[in-house]
């Protein structure tokens, strides 16, 4: 059956173009056109879509009250199709946290960008479909430790599809004096900024969105800068951030792969966890720093809103344990300890 979809947007050439993109796609129908929130209310009990697509920002709504409702009273999948700009970043953020699958650009550019971005668009969309919407989980309480923790200790996290959520439940459970955290979730250029500002507000740690050269601190969260370069670990007592430009790995850049082989270097020292998201990458990172004595963990099925990321993992053998998202600050502070 083809996934059934509802396109909301205030634009009438927005929503022709993204149903035109859509309805390419045999797997995909787009059962309906919405240009705000009270058509879309009434044609999701007519239509009970799939998937819907909506805008970030339209004029005279408050589409992150809309979200909640949708997201409260029939939780379903929502894709947040939006002009990627800084200046919509924060809503973007909070839309995510609210439990939006995924937010993707409006296809646009020239010739080359308009089919990468077309086929991504047409790609969420059927992950959506297949993804596990479930209540927003709030900030947790500090996990705890029985024991002292390896002076070397590091962690890195990758994160794709439902990453968001995922990380301001994980990190807000983790103390303030944590071993240092390097983290890749695929993201947006102009997001990252704002989701390291959001996540640090809200948690115990500190969180920074990573500079080149930075060096790494106990108590705080790295996020790879989205776009344009890798994010690596390099040096040892804590080490350094090194970000580096380079070919897409896995299919991203930056990449889980990249960051996980940067870090397998600390050998037992490290902790490495990869979280809900579609695709590989990650996968053989996390094996690479399995291979060089490092705990690996990944998000378990029933907590994941795409296991596909942690499914990939574990296939090759990569992961030690799984573990669902609220059992995971525990178990990585349990790896840290000597």
């Amino acid at each position: 059956m083809p996934v059934r979809t509802l396109v909301v947007d205030d634009s009438p050439s927005i929503r022709a173009m993204l149903t035109r993109i859509l309805s390419a796609d045999p797997e995909i129908e787009v059962v309906g056109q919405a240009p705000e929130p009270n058509t879309a209310r009434a044609m999701i009990k007519q239509l009970e879509p799939d998937v819907i697509t909506l805008d970030v920002e339209m004029p005279g709504m408050d589409g992150l009250s809309f979200l909640e409702k949708i997201m409260r009273l029939r939780p379903m999948p929502v894709v947040m199709c939006s002009t990627l700009t800084a200046r919509g970043a924060a809503t973007t953020i909070e839309a995510l946290r609210l439990g939006a699958v995924d937010c993707i650009g409006k296809p646009s550019g020239n010739a080359e960008d308009l089919l990468r971005e077309s086929v991504r668009l047409r790609e969420t969309v059927k992950a959506a479909a297949r993804s596990s919407v479930r209540p927003t989980v709030g900030v947790r309480a500090p996990a705890t430790t029985t024991g002292p923790l390896r002076p070397d200790a590091v962690i890195a996290i990758g994160a794709s599809t439902g990453g968001v959520e995922a990380l301001f439940s994980l990190l807000g459970a983790m103390p303030a004096d944590c071993p240092p955290i390097l983290i890749v979730q695929h993201m947006p250029a102009a997001f990252t900024t704002s989701f390291a500002e959001r996540l640090d507000r809200e948690c115990k740690i500190r969180v920074r969105e990573a500079l080149d050269a930075m060096p790494l601190a106990w108590g705080t969260a790295y996020i790879a800068p989205g776009g344009g370069r890798h994010m690596e670990l390099v040096g040892r007592d804590p080490g350094t951030i090194r970000l580096r430009t380079g070919d897409l790995v896995s299919g991203h850049r930056p990449s889980v792969d990249t960051l996980f082989r940067s870090v397998a270097m600390r050998g037992r020292g490290a902790v490495g966890i990869i979280l809900t998201g579609m695709g590989s990458d990650g996968a053989q990172g996390l094996l690479a720093m399995r291979q060089a004595g490092a705990m690996t963990l990944g998000q378990a099925r029933e907590s994941c809103v795409v296991y596909g990321m942690p499914r990939s993992a574990q296939e090759i053998g990569a992961v030690h344990r799984e573990r669902t998202l609220g059992a995971l600050p525990e178990a990585i502070l349990a790896a840290c300890q000597n």
